[in-house]
């Protein structure tokens, strides 16, 4: 959960419409407290109403295309959503349970990547990198 994001000053600075829409589901991304399935933020919506699952998802792929919003890959083709990297929100590393398959964000500190240097010997342009460990969480690991 990022409490120091403005939400509007996101969708402003990315050239996007502040719409009520648009912002509530950036706010529903923004605050889950782990990277939110499309049914997940679908589901955060519900209770004020008025957006049906079709928009949550064209939504989700607009603010994935201008950067607001990460797609992280949570295994198969599931995607799970949260907050792109900006100024109050670091860069960081995913752990996905093989077992409960949830999907949980890691310090910023925890694992880093040293795009700068990798970019020296990479004769490409890295636009974004995803790290994800996977592995067993400990609740399914006390529960057997």
């Amino acid at each position: 959960m990022c409490r120091q994001c403005d939400y509007r000053q996101l969708l402003e600075s990315s050239r996007l419409e502040c719409t009520p829409h648009r912002l509530a589901v950036l706010e529903a991304v923004g605050n889950g407290s782990r990277p939110l399935t499309a049914a997940e933020v679908l589901g955060a919506l519900q209770p004020s109403g008025g957006v049906n699952r079709v928009t949550v998802y064209r939504i989700l792929d607009l603010l994935v295309e201008r950067r607001v919003v990460d797609r992280v890959n949570s295994g198969g083709r599931s995607f799970r959503y949260g907050l792109a990297p900006n100024a109050n929100h670091p860069s960081h590393a995913h752990f996905f349970c093989l077992k409960c398959g949830r999907l949980e964000c890691l310090q910023p500190n925890v694992l880093s990547l040293d795009l700068a240097g990798l970019g020296k010997i990479f004769p490409g342009r890295i636009e974004k990198a995803e790290v994800r460990l996977d592995g067993v969480c400990a609740d399914c690991l006390a529960a057997g």
